[in-house]
């Protein structure tokens, strides 16, 4: 059970980080 949460929140965490970087090279560009 804890495994896969912590594999969910990472996998949460990876594509929040993603979008945060893509809105932020948009903003840049």
């Amino acid at each position: 059970m804890f495994q896969k949460i912590l594999v969910a929140n990472r996998g949460e965490i990876a594509i929040r980080v993603m979008r945060a970087a893509n809105e932020l090279g948009k903003r840049t560009v």
